[in-house]
């Protein structure tokens, strides 16, 4: 049998890999310049995840965020730890924001709603299909991760990274370049699993020693293998040191057309 590509013209072939290109939003809106009116429309799909996330997460209360591995598996230690923490800072009265996925995400979610308490969840739409977990009060799905990602700190008056891999680390040098440049307050930042992040530490401590960064820098850092040393520092750092008041959230205004 003769090949389909055996048919077509150079110039065909790429125009196809253009259009299979095309229909992942994330790479099309990274690769390049476009015609101003695909700009144009490309800025508008942004602006409407912005607006769609904002007005979902306006009601959700002062937000702890969890980011970890979303491989782990129910049996996993830290797994275990994770729901134990989320359900630890929802009866403080926090609510428990996470990327809405499987593993430590639905861990500390989870947790959450064993409390009684709100569970929340940003998640990301990928190609291979991150479903929610289960145990979400509220979950927005967004195409672009910096969308999300301004989502997850937008709330947020503390953060715990517990074990995981590249997305976590992602996100762990994000809050601490926020906090360290003062785009957002000192909020505390706890990384759980000393040993774990035994690598994580040495690199950091050989950044202070070649200047690269100062000690000021790694002192917004408390590393634990307590989680009620972990609760304890978030309830100190965030919620009296900030005054937070768990009680009052904002109220959905009926005109506009909003709900809780």
């Amino acid at each position: 049998m003769e090949d389909k590509t055996d048919k077509l013209t150079e110039k065909q072939i790429e125009e196809e890999i253009e259009e299979e290109i095309e229909k992942k939003e994330d790479t099309f809106f990274i690769k390049g310049p476009h015609s101003r009116t695909s700009e144009f429309w490309q800025t508008l799909k942004v602006l409407g995840e912005f607006i769609k996330g904002f007005r979902t997460l306006h009601f959700v209360g002062p937000c702890v965020t969890v980011f970890g591995s979303a491989r782990v598996t129910e049996d996993n230690q830290y797994y275990k730890i994770a729901r134990n923490i989320g359900r630890d800072l929802a009866e403080i009265g926090l609510t428990i924001m996470t990327g809405g996925g499987p593993g430590i995400m639905e861990a500390a979610n989870r947790g959450a709603k064993d409390a009684g308490g709100r569970s929340i969840g940003c998640n990301i739409i990928l190609p291979h299909e991150q479903a929610p977990n289960k145990y979400l009060d509220h979950c927005v799905s967004f195409h672009y991760f910096f969308v999300r990602k301004v989502m997850l700190f937008k709330y947020s008056y503390a953060f715990i990274v517990l074990p995981g891999g590249v997305g976590t680390m992602d996100e762990f040098f994000e809050a601490i370049t926020l906090i360290q440049n003062k785009k957002i307050f000192s909020f505390p930042l706890v990384l759980y699993g000393k040993e774990y992040f035994k690598p994580l530490s040495n690199f950091l401590n050989n950044m202070v020693e070649d200047g690269m960064i100062d000690n000021e820098d790694i002192d917004l850092i408390l590393f634990t293998d307590s989680a009620e040393e972990a609760v304890e520092h978030i309830r100190i750092h965030a919620v009296d040191k900030f005054k937070l008041n768990l009680q009052k959230i904002p109220k959905p205004s009926i005109v506009l057309g909003e709900s809780e």
